[in-house]
């Protein structure tokens, strides 16, 4: 007997009346092509396409954003969801909704409305969590960042937090807390903190098995603030993880030989980890790149006048308070100035898919003024401070690709809401230009903003975010160039660059890299770049660090005594690596053997560099002894030995 077929959606006939006025075009390499009367009407299409092309992804990352992925993947994931819970709560997003403008309100109706009509005309799709989108829940991934800033609250401390005897916590809140820690090894230094943050961006969900497999799903776990990522499987030696981090490149017409200017946009991630799309209105939208599965604006690309790269900042903008608990008859409280004030108490409940069916976890969580209390240090609630706007960053990241100079770029960027990225630019008017980091709040320079601060104290409440005028920017600069590999902005032009000591410390925890470095060599001093000798630019070959590491490992090499057993192990290692020009080739031996030597020096050396509040560049340079150095040589020697022969 035939199936019983389900009643059709109340909204199916509208839909489909939609549907006939917006047109898909594939192009040879499966691109879609959108094209629509208005802007909402591309929005349809576009998020009918996406979900055409992997339905899975786009609903993957809406469960993951709303703090729901336990009800499809189980119990593991109840931390993951309880951390989203504590920023995305649906009755805010709901009236944050209708507040909207009603031209944005028209995109999030289109939105829901074409991945609903995907899922009414493909009824083979079965959604795990999601059943039918609804228009809010597009606040829910309003900035379009591979990691989110929320993903920096530590899972393990979180739980640690709310899982266990929370009662107890509460009971003991109003003892008297030990002195706050102010040593080095207290907290995480800030240049570790960042390898955590840009770590953590590269690990936006994505289901497992698939492509990047999802690093904090898999293949990378999180420890403890500040250290290093480790290894799901620490045993043996690893091949080097899929590379992180992005390049910006930005040439003005002076220097190019079409006299126009040329953007060059570089992402580094997994092949699949997003759409690529055309979006076409009579409404003024033309826009063309890449979007995160199920986001509906077009996160890095060009349109007919414009063009954007975002690159993750190294700017601090994320801050801990530690809040002073004080436990009393009215409940929970915490100091601030010379006052007590209450403790925000919220129920949420996490649901979660079991063997027999759905069950749930429920928890009572806190919130001062600075934020939601995600752990707890030497009997102080710690409370994290970061950017809460979902309706402006929405705002701001589809305004963005309707800009078609720099001036309309720019005034998109006065909503301060790109909280997580640098951003490379170009027009067609010729302008090229660098924005640093869109959110970076205002704060005393005098505390330590690496470390939580005291959260009892006005002193250090954030004073407003700093303008576009009062960050470390580039226009236009004479040397007609603009380079971001994930660096600092102090070398984006050379020698045109915004100069440290005008600026926080704040402003950059990232430092210099040798990508950065490597840029600024290849294009100072060049003219006349085209589209083909900008990506030679971008793929020159040469390694700077290698510059600076090879020579102390030949030199330690060159030391050993000849009775050391390594002194006839490393002899060929150690010719190739003398004799190496330190430029890859798919040929490089010697290339093969410093990437797995340097890889593998920087895993082991990380939680040292940590501990000393060095970067790990700078801990490889400075702090590596010779027998550690040639000791990495010969296990990875060992490893290539073993696994290809030779």
């Amino acid at each position: 007997t035939a199936e019983p077929q389900a009643p059709e959606h109340p909204r199916a006939a509208a839909w489909r009346d939609r549907a006939q006025g917006i047109t898909i075009v594939r192009d040879d390499w499966g691109v879609p092509h959108v094209y629509g009367k208005s802007d909402a009407d591309a929005v349809f299409g576009l998020m009918y396409a996406q979900a055409e092309d992997d339905f899975n992804r786009v609903e993957t990352n809406f469960i993951n954003a709303m703090g729901r992925l336990a009800e499809a993947e189980g119990e593991a994931e109840i931390w993951r969801d309880l951390r989203m819970k504590l920023f995305i709560d649906p009755d805010d997003l709901k009236a944050e909704y209708a507040a909207s403008p009603d031209w944005l309100k028209a995109l999030m109706d289109a939105w829901a409305d074409g991945l609903n009509y995907y899922l009414a005309t493909h009824p083979q799709t079965r959604p795990r969590v999601i059943r039918e989108f609804e228009p809010w829940m597009a606040l829910s991934f309003s900035e379009g960042s591979i990691g989110g800033d929320i993903e920096r609250v530590n899972l393990s401390q979180l739980e640690a937090f709310y899982g266990g005897n929370a009662a107890q916590k509460v009971a003991d809140a109003g003892a008297e807390a030990p002195a706050l820690q102010t040593d080095a090894g207290a907290e995480a230094p800030a240049l570790q903190r960042r390898t955590d943050q840009l770590q953590t961006r590269a690990a936006r969900y994505e289901p497992p098995g698939l492509h990047y497999g999802a690093l904090q799903h898999g293949a990378l776990q999180y420890g403890a603030p500040g250290l290093q990522p480790r290894r799901a499987v620490d045993s043996a030696l690893e091949y080097p993880a899929e590379p992180t981090g992005s390049n910006g490149f930005a040439i003005a017409p002076a220097n190019s030989a079409s006299g126009k200017a040329l953007l060059y946009i570089n992402p580094h991630t997994s092949f699949f980890f997003r759409e690529e799309a055309h979006m076409v209105s009579e409404e003024g939208l033309n826009a063309y790149g890449a979007l995160t599965w199920g986001q509906f604006f077009v996160y890095q690309g060009f349109n007919d006048g414009a063009g954007w790269m975002h690159t993750s900042s190294g700017a601090d903008n994320i801050d801990e308070y530690l809040e002073t608990v004080v436990k009393n008859e009215s409940g929970v409280s915490y100091r601030y100035g010379g006052e007590e004030r209450a403790m925000t108490m919220r129920r949420v409940v996490v649901p979660y898919k079991t063997a027999t069916g759905m069950a749930e976890r429920e928890f009572t969580v806190y919130r001062t003024h600075h934020g939601p209390i995600v752990r707890e240090v030497d009997g102080k609630w710690v409370a994290i401070r970061l950017m809460e706007e979902p309706l402006k960053a929405l705002q701001q990241s589809y305004l963005r690709t309707k800009a078609r100079n720099l001036q309309q770029y720019r005034e998109t960027m006065d909503l301060h809401t790109n909280s997580s990225n640098n951003t490379v630019f170009a027009d067609a008017e010729g302008n090229i230009a660098y924005f640093h980091a869109n959110f970076v709040p205002k704060r005393d320079p005098k505390f330590d903003w690496t470390k939580p601060v005291d959260g009892s104290t006005p002193a250090t409440e954030w004073q407003g975010v700093h303008s576009i005028d009062e960050s470390p920017n580039v226009f236009n600069p004479p040397n007609g160039w603009i380079q971001n590999t994930n660096n600092w902005p102090y070398s984006a032009a050379g020698p045109n660059s915004p100069k440290e000591k005008d600026y926080p410390s704040y402003f950059d925890r990232s430092g210099e890299n040798p990508r950065g470095i490597h840029a600024v060599r290849v294009f100072q001093d060049k003219r006349g770049f085209t589209l083909d000798t900008l990506r030679d630019a971008a793929f020159d070959s040469y390694q700077p660090e290698f510059e600076v590491l090879i020579p102390g490992l030949v030199k330690a090499y060159d030391g050993l005594p000849g009775s050391s057993p390594l002194k006839a192990k490393l002899k060929a290692q150690i010719d190739l690596l003398r004799a190496w020009d330190y430029r890859w080739s798919v040929s490089s031996v010697a290339n093969t053997l410093a990437i797995f030597w340097g890889e593998e020096l920087w895993r082991r050396s990380a939680p040292d560099a940590n501990k000393a509040g060095l970067s790990v560049y700078q801990f490889l340079r400075t702090r590596t002894t010779p027998a550690q150095r040639l000791d990495v040589l010969a296990a990875v020697s060992d490893q290539l030995a073993a696994d290809f022969g030779k």
